[in-house]
Order: C-alpha cells, then sequence, then structure tokens
C-alpha cells in the first residue's frame, strides 16, 4: 500500500509502486514512474518520460523532468532516470535528454542533490556522487562514481570529471578533471589530488603514494605530455588508479584536460 495524499495530483497513466509515500500538492505526469519505496514530500513536481529509482527521496520544490533548457529542444520524446537510493532536496532542478544527446539524462544510485543544485539534459552521472547547494551542471557533462561537486560551482557543458574528484566551492569548471583529482578557482585549475576523499574511502597509504608520484610526473614542466604519459604508464603498470587517471587523459574529449598551476605541480 501506499500513503497518498489527497490533494496531490496524479495523471492518470503514472506508473505507483509499492509503500510510495506521496505528499501534499505534489504534481505527477502522466509518463512518469515511481519505484518502491520512494518518498515525495510536499510540493514536487514530476514531469516527462521521467523514471525514480527504489527508495529515493526528494524534497519540496524539486522540478523533475520537465522541458530542458536548450533552444533546440523541440519536444522530443527524451528519458530522464534517476536511480535507487538518491537524495534530492529542495529546490533541485533535473531535466531530461534532447536529440543531440541521445535522449536520456541519467543518474546513477547513492547521490546526494543538495539545495537548488541543477542537473541539466544530456548529463550522466554515476553512483555516490554528491552536488553540494547550488552546484550548476552544464547539458552533456558526465560525473563519475564518488565525485563531489562543491557549493555555487559551475560545470561547462561537455565537461568530464573523473571518480573521486573534487570540484571546490565556487569554482567555475571549463575543463576535464582527471579521476581523484582536485580543482579550485574560477576558472578552475587542478590544486593537487583529492587526498581527503582517498583517505575517507580507504585507500592505503601505499596507493596515495603512488598517486602522487605519478602526479607530479604527469603535470611537470618536462617533456611533453605524450611523453610523460608514456613515462608514467612504464613506473605504474600495476597500480590502478594511476592506470584509470592515464586512460582518462587518453580517452577522446571536446574539453582539455584541466591543468595545475606550475607551483601546484612542483
Amino acid at each position: 500500500m501506499s500513503n497518498i495524499h489527497p490533494t496531490a495530483i496524479i495523471d492518470e497513466g503514472a506508473q505507483i509502486g509499492q509503500d510510495v509515500s506521496i505528499g501534499p500538492f505534489c504534481c505527477i505526469g502522466s509518463d512518469v514512474t515511481l519505484s518502491d519505496g520512494v518518498k515525495l514530500e510536499s510540493h514536487v513536481a514530476l514531469s516527462g518520460i521521467t523514471a525514480i529509482g527504489e527508495a529515493t527521496h526528494i524534497f519540496p520544490f524539486a522540478s523533475i523532468g520537465h522541458q530542458p533548457q536548450d533552444l533546440k529542444y523541440h519536444g522530443e520524446p527524451s528519458r530522464l532516470e534517476i536511480g535507487a537510493n538518491n537524495v534530492i532536496r529542495e529546490h533541485v532542478t533535473m531535466n531530461p535528454g534532447t536529440e543531440g544527446g541521445g535522449l536520456l539524462t541519467k543518474v546513477g544510485d547513492n547521490c546526494l542533490f543538495m539545495m537548488a543544485s541543477h542537473v541539466a539534459h544530456d548529463c550522466s552521472i554515476g553512483d555516490s556522487v554528491i552536488l553540494v547547494n547550488n552546484a550548476t551542471l552544464g547539458g552533456h557533462v558526465e560525473i563519475d562514481d564518488f565525485a563531489i561537486v562543491g557549493g555555487l560551482s559551475a560545470v561547462h557543458q561537455f565537461v568530464r570529471i573523473g571518480r573521486h574528484a573534487m570540484i571546490g566551492g565556487c569554482s567555475g569548471v571549463e575543463n576535464d578533471v582527471i579521476p581523484y583529482g582536485s580543482v579550485v578557482g574560477n576558472r578552475a585549475h587542478l590544486s593537487g589530488l583529492n587526498l581527503v576523499g582517498l583517505k575517507r574511502r580507504g585507500f592505503s597509504r601505499d596507493i596515495i603514494h603512488d598517486l602522487r608520484r605519478a602526479y607530479r610526473l604527469l603535470f611537470s614542466q618536462e617533456g611533453t605530455q605524450a611523453e610523460r604519459l608514456t613515462d608514467v604508464s612504464e613506473l605504474f603498470p600495476n597500480i590502478e588508479p594511476v592506470m584509470e587517471i592515464l586512460e582518462f587523459m587518453g580517452e577522446e574529449s571536446s574539453r582539455a584536460i584541466c591543468q595545475p598551476l606550475f607551483e601546484d605541480a612542483a
């Protein structure tokens, strides 16, 4: 049985799972699917072809699944898919995809979207990602698992952010951020590795030491980037996080790799 407040407006066709809680004055469109255990506080607005995963909790005045903020969008049937056990706080906005981005915006599991954060069209968000208050993602942004985007930060469209990366508060991120990297500033630059996050998630002292050595080599001022990539791959062939960074840097992208200031790489 689900608990649905009598003031909630649920269009015919919406699919409601078991043990769903829908609070006062919520509005749910006809193509919305709520999986088991979803909880909506009051005044939540859900629209579009939107699927909400199990046990996700959405707070008042969130606007989820409404038309993308893209002038190229012309009503194509795009989707928004949100995974399980997410927390979506007050005034958060998430938009579905567009034809130019595969018609899909996708959010993983166990994420936290703090107050007034924004996920634009065609974004792809991994698991256990955190967007702090007022963090904003442009269209087509990719964020991998365990990354954190600090409060009042803005991520440019098409930027990639690797696993375990940390975006400092009030940063303007216009280039790709390597896995395990930490960036800050406007425009943001690499300020080192996300050492606090690495320690919190149980990475060993030896792995962190190898990552720091690899980081210094990758972003030194000696040689070309291709030469540095080759050197690091030969020095750390069995260190998985280092190889993950190399793979990330070698992938095709429309954005450059975010670089440190010279003194930060020393």
